[in-house]
């Protein structure tokens, strides 16, 4: 009798580690921005991401292993290695990744590539000084007031001060506005000023380094508050002080801030991901500015709006 219910269990435990859900349900649905249509994401390691966050041995994989730092940097440095070089032209093909803009034309490794530059005509930046330009290449979700938004999940609401860490400077941006943008694997990597002004502090706050994939996400909503994130403050003329924060993720070997002194300019590299999904977050005060109305109503149906860095997404109020 132990031993047919070792079995029983044994096999019950092998079918619940290798069962894959049905892929179709996890789609990312987001909508292309320049021509307001329905795409479906192409998601590197999509099987395998819906394994760790679906799955019952997968959940606990994540909780005990996976969002640890030793994974990511261990495959980090797997990615600096120059055996890793002979995965790029697999990954370009793979997912169509328009190559004509970049500035090198070979790479010592995957991670070369991965952090790669573009030509500056590749992303032109709004110069029009009331506007807010996105920092980076990705997919946008945003709230005019993060108090009295659902976020990501219906019925969830972000706590801005567990997430900056600071009981004073959530006062301060209370029943402000948010963007999030979200960087895939395949997208451009660097991130870059979305206004001019004056860094007045920056702040590092060690995390976990959970997916910022939607699939994972709708799991574990309060993630952006586990996960390891920097801070900047920002002191502008016509938007009042913003924070922009970049956030790791699973298999992000570091954020690496790359500008030089306390003074900025919109459009300006600020620095880059190395391997990995990530995610960037602009908050705003009350009052100090208007999100674009097709990324807002995109949000609120449940969409991503696909956005490229440089390119508007809210405007000061005069």
């Amino acid at each position: 009798m132990k031993r047919k219910l070792f079995i029983v269990l044994t096999l019950i435990v092998l079918i619940t580690a290798f069962w894959m859900p049905d892929a179709s349900s996890h789609k990312i649905r987001y909508i292309e921005r320049a021509t307001n249509e329905v795409k479906v994401e192409e998601v590197a390691g999509e099987k395998w991401l819906i394994w760790l966050y679906n799955n019952p041995v997968g959940r606990l994989s994540t909780k005990a292993i996976v969002k640890r730092k030793i994974v990511s940097t261990w495959y980090g440095n797997k990615m600096n290695s120059p055996k890793s070089k002979g995965k790029i032209a697999t990954f370009i093909s793979e997912y169509d990744i328009d190559t004509t803009a970049v500035v090198m034309e070979d790479f010592a490794n995957f991670n070369e590539f991965f952090i790669r530059k573009l030509k500056k005509s590749a992303r032109p930046i709004n110069t029009n000084e009331n506007v807010i330009v996105s920092p980076a290449d990705g997919k946008v979700l945003a709230w005019d007031n993060v108090d009295e938004s659902d976020f990501i999940v219906k019925g969830y609401k972000f706590n801005l001060n567990e997430y900056l860490q600071d009981n004073e400077l959530a006062k301060e941006f209370a029943g402000g506005s948010m963007m999030l943008i979200r960087l895939c694997p395949t997208d451009y990597h660097r991130f870059h000023f979305p206004v001019s002004g004056i860094i007045e502090e920056t702040k590092k706050i060690d995390g976990d380094y959970y997916s910022v994939s939607p699939i994972a996400i709708k799991k574990i909503v309060e993630l952006f508050c586990l996960n390891k994130r920097e801070l900047t403050l920002i002191e502008t003329e016509d938007f009042g002080d913003i924070i922009m924060s970049e956030i790791g993720a699973t298999m992000v070997g570091s954020i690496v801030n790359t500008y030089d002194g306390d003074v900025v300019a919109k459009g300006q590299e600020k620095g880059y991901f190395k391997f990995g999904g990530s995610s960037v977050m602009l908050i705003f005060k009350k009052g100090e500015i208007a999100i674009d109305s097709d990324i807002l109503e995109n949000t609120k149906k449940g969409f991503e709006t696909q956005i490229f860095m440089g390119e508007r997404v809210a405007i000061g109020k005069e």
